[in-house]
């Protein structure tokens, strides 16, 4: 099993749950981001967001799937940035392993 984890600017967020779908991920859950950069202090999270400090609406989409799933799901992810209009600001995509759960 495979946590696999998507952010985007919100004007994203349809196509991001269409990728889902055809990546075959059904259940997934959505949540408002709120995404802050400035170059006050370091953090673990500097490169997350673009650069400058404004605030940027932003959503994560996630969802626990398997493997396949999941690569599907990053290279629909992949190719979408590749011919994205806007490369500022591109979908950010991770998949992490699920070590032991609950059922």
């Amino acid at each position: 099993m495979k946590l696999f984890v998507v952010t985007c600017l919100k004007e994203s967020l349809k196509d991001v749950q269409d990728m889902f779908r055809q990546a075959n991920i059904k259940a997934f859950s959505v949540t408002d981001v709120s995404g802050f950069k400035g170059n006050d202090h370091p953090d673990l999270l500097s490169d997350w967001f673009a650069s400058g400090a404004a605030d940027f609406n932003s959503s994560m989409i996630f969802s626990f799937t398997d493997a396949s799933n999941a690569e599907n799901g990053m290279r629909l992810i992949k190719t979408y940035n590749e011919k994205s209009s806007d490369p500022g600001f591109p979908v950010h995509a991770f998949i992490l392993p699920v070590e032991q759960s609950s059922h």
